[in-house]
């Protein structure tokens, strides 16, 4: 009984205990349950219109994109600015499907699979392939579409299949290369089929016709005189508050500003000491002894140059102009330099000279696809078949495994830097080395080839040139007294408001009131410098950072202020609106000056204006730039209105005060054609449109942008 006292007694604390407990259980529920939610919202880098673009996504498409690049260059790396771009790119493109794709899926309009089907390999091919070189026939140099349906089959998952695995990257790599033009086929049609349908819907009447014509079917020839409105003193104008108050909500909605931040930032260019300079002069004068006197100079100019030894003859048109100086006139052997130029230093040899064909015409079959023992046999046989008479492009049309064999296997025309850099150093010399119509069997990464030489050019003087270059770079002992000054420069400059002058009197470069937003991808014109304004974003203002290495760049930077989404202060763009309301009363003052004169000659008023007549021909309502005197719409419209001889009024530009007299007017020798005009138009309009309409469903989109917190 005691024991059930004291449970009553207690009943209040119980009752709390447990809530707690049942509280702690459905929120841990909730939590794990809904960890998925928490993670997608932790990865997502774009919220569109409420449709989540995740990290994932975007970097894979990124990954393809720049794979996309570097076969296009043939390369194996992106510099950073064209990764900046390729980003940009991306992000764009996947706000532009999902805007578009709601747009198209609210009024029914899609590609379908039959239309793709067309424009990838029916009778309708997409622009976008038929530009593509892999597809142009050698000869033409027109688009083949036997050539694409060669290509498609040979990444078909069925040939895949049977190729061996060493052999089946390639092919993959080349499927991917495929889908992803494929997928933007796709996108862009659907952009055209929608900004088709907006340009139809929207069409000149006979009024825009009728004033498009008069717009450029007349001009007129002046003389002018102008008064700048810099000749009247900024501080005799007086702007009150309520004047600026009024033109800032006037143009209220062109201040909308993204979240962003204001920055100090330093910085200070990684260079090469003198140091480093005499020592790279140093290792370039101690090699030129034994540069001379190497007879095989490949090994050195590896192991020494920043270029590696090309082993070609070229000729001298392929040489810069030192070089092509140098090889020109002097003998087997001759070594020119060191010189030094543009932060490097250079040295020649002339390693040979020789008369031969400058080009060579090759044909080739391809084999691969099978085991190696397949391979050699084939060959074999496609030798003696040759020797016999058999045809050598009906030949590769049976067996070449490239898109070549539509084509009897020509490949075209090739240098010897073309087929080493193309191929392989066997295939450039055995191309070099063959006679006409001799077979040779070559081995590169894409297969076993059989060779034969079509046609030479002529006998041309052709030169194999030794380079050593050696770039002069900051050293480690140069990088880290920059660094380290930099770095005791930051813990001697804490305060924000010193910082620029602090700066400049260390001898660096520095800015002030740099506004950033989340999008910027570079600092000013700093590369590799995205990393300073995501820094930015995480720290609040008066923070100031450490050092960043941006490119040949360190900078360190410091948040001056904040920035809300919204609508810029009046304080952050009074000084612009002050200037344009200066502009305004200078302008009435002036104006109002020189009508009281009462003058009725261009003279006169030059004198008034303490200005000089000058003339322009050819000025019409629509001249968009005048000639010597910029965009003056106000003038522009003025001249259309006047009478020929007469002394205009004053009228307000943007930079001044003009007076005017049109001397002449000339009338174009043509006719109004109304469905002309129309037409003209409406041309012109589907270009405007086809932007204007993407770009409108963008700015009304709700776009949450989160790339900052990833990259």
């Amino acid at each position: 009984m005691a024991t059930l006292e004291k449970i009553r007694s207690k009943a209040g604390l119980l009752v709390l205990v447990v809530g707690i407990a049942l509280f702690a259980f459905i929120i841990g529920d909730f939590l794990n349950s809904g960890s998925t939610y928490f993670r997608q919202s932790q990865e997502r880098i774009a919220k569109i219109n409420g449709e989540l673009i995740h990290y994932q996504d975007f970097q894979q498409r990124i990954d393809e994109m720049s794979e996309m690049y570097k076969m296009q260059m043939g390369t194996t790396s992106l510099p950073e600015e064209t990764m900046v771009q390729i980003r940009q790119m991306v992000f764009n493109n996947m706000v532009e499907e999902i805007v578009l794709g709601e747009a198209t899926a609210k009024i029914g309009m899609t590609v379908s699979p039959d239309e793709l089907f067309d424009m990838v390999q029916g009778e309708n091919i997409s622009p976008l392939i038929q530009q593509m070189p892999m597809f142009a026939n050698p000869q033409t140099g027109q688009f083949d579409k036997a050539a694409l349906l060669n290509y498609l089959k040979a990444i078909s998952d069925e040939n895949i299949a049977s190729l061996p695995a060493d052999q089946q990257s390639q092919f993959i790599q080349a499927r991917n290369f495929w889908l992803f033009w494929e997928k933007n086929i796709k996108n862009q049609r659907l952009e055209q089929k929608y900004t088709t349908l907006i340009s139809k819907a929207i069409s000149a009447n006979k009024l825009d016709a009728k004033e498009n014509f008069d717009a450029s079917a007349e001009s007129s020839d002046i003389v002018y005189a102008m008064q700048s409105y810099s000749t009247i003193p900024d501080s005799t104008i007086q702007v009150s508050k309520s004047e600026l108050e009024k033109l800032y909500n006037e143009r209220k909605e062109s201040f909308k500003q993204k979240e962003g931040r204001i920055l100090t930032y330093v910085t200070v260019d990684i260079r090469p000491s003198q140091e480093d300079y005499d020592n790279v002069e140093k290792d370039i004068d101690a090699l030129k002894a034994e540069f001379t006197t190497a007879e095989n100079v490949a090994d050195l100019v590896n192991e020494n140059s920043d270029v590696p030894y090309v082993d070609a003859f070229v000729t001298d048109k392929t040489f810069d102009e030192e070089m092509r100086q140098f090889a020109t006139t002097a003998e087997v052997g001759d070594v020119y330099g060191p010189v030094f130029e543009s932060d490097r230093y250079r040295m020649f040899k002339l390693v040979a000279k020789t008369q031969a064909p400058d080009s060579v015409k090759v044909s080739h079959i391809m084999l691969a696809g099978r085991s190696e023992a397949e391979i050699e046999s084939l060959a074999d046989s496609l030798i003696t078949a040759l020797k016999g008479g058999a045809d050598f492009a009906e030949l590769a049309k049976k067996y070449s495994m490239d898109q070549a064999a539509e084509n009897g296997g020509e490949l075209g025309w090739f240098t010897e830097l073309a087929a080493l850099r193309g191929v392989n150093e066997d295939f450039k010399d055995a191309v070099f080395s063959a006679k006409v119509d001799e077979i040779k069997v070559v081995k590169s990464m894409y297969g076993t080839h059989l060779v034969k030489v079509t046609e030479k050019t002529k006998n041309v003087t052709k030169y194999k040139v030794a380079d050593v270059e050696m770039a002069v770079t900051p050293s480690s002992k140069t990088y880290s007294k920059l660094y380290n000054d930099l770095n005791q420069f930051i813990a001697s400059n804490r305060d924000i408001s010193k910082l620029d002058a602090a700066a400049k009197e260390a001898g660096y470069n520095a800015a002030t009131n740099q506004t950033v937003t989340a999008d910027n991808q570079m600092l000013g014109m700093i590369k590799n410098s995205r990393q300073v304004i995501r820094w930015a974003f995480q720290n609040k203002k008066g923070s100031i950072s450490e050092i960043f290495e941006c490119d040949d760049k360190f900078v360190i930077a410091a948040v001056e202020g904040e920035l809300q989404e919204g609508y810029r202060p009046l304080s952050l763009v009074e000084a612009s609106l002050k200037s344009e309301i200066i502009a305004q009363k200078k302008g009435e003052q002036i104006a109002s000056e020189l009508k009281a004169k009462n003058l009725t000659t261009m003279e006169a008023y030059a004198d008034a204006m303490g200005a000089h007549l000058d003339s322009v021909k050819f000025v019409n309502f629509g001249t968009r730039r005048i000639s010597g005197i910029g965009v003056e719409p106000n003038l522009n419209a003025a001249i259309a209105l006047a009478p020929v001889d007469q002394v205009s009024d004053p009228v307000k530009g943007n930079n001044g005060v003009y007076v005017f007299k049109v001397y002449a007017r000339n009338a174009e020798n043509k006719e109004f054609n109304e469905a002309e005009q129309k037409r003209t138009i409406d041309a012109t309009n589907a270009y405007r449109f086809a932007y204007q309409s993407i770009q409108a469903l963008i700015n009304a989109a709700d776009v949450e942008d989160d790339r900052i917190r990833f990259y």
